[in-house]
């Protein structure tokens, strides 16, 4: 059994961030110690891994909480779990795809901008 601090370390995270996951239910604290401090073995310290991956991969906490169940569930589909996943690339994609627009406009501001001492400037023409 470990205290939250040495397990967020061991999942690198912060204790704040492992606190909220218990708090919201997707890792429990294994056991209370004697004066009632969250302790956790080592499953805890894999599902919180698990977790900490998934949101590194932007899935929100009710995905990482529904991708969570999948890897618990030894009779799982990888089909469910691939479908979460293309899900999400899919708005990946779509993002990529709208920060590719917004560099092109901003790129092509940013070049027509004198950024000299004169007021002139098609950046805050554009944006007033």
């Amino acid at each position: 059994m470990m205290n939250i601090s040495k397990t967020a370390e061991s999942a690198e995270m912060p204790v704040k961030t492992v606190r909220y996951y218990a708090d919201i239910g997707l890792v429990e604290p294994s056991a209370r110690s004697a004066a009632g401090y969250r302790e956790y073995d080592e499953k805890a310290v894999r599902r919180l891994i698990f977790i900490r991956r998934s949101r590194a991969f932007g899935f929100s906490i009710e995905e990482c909480r529904e991708l969570l169940g999948l890897y618990s569930d030894e009779n799982r589909s990888s089909a469910d779990v691939k479908a979460i996943a293309k899900k999400r690339l899919i708005e990946i994609e779509k993002k990529q795809v709208e920060l590719q627009a917004l560099h092109k406009d901003l790129s092509h501001l940013v070049k027509t901008c004198q950024g000299d001492d004169k007021p002139n400037c098609p950046i805050i023409d554009y944006l007033g």
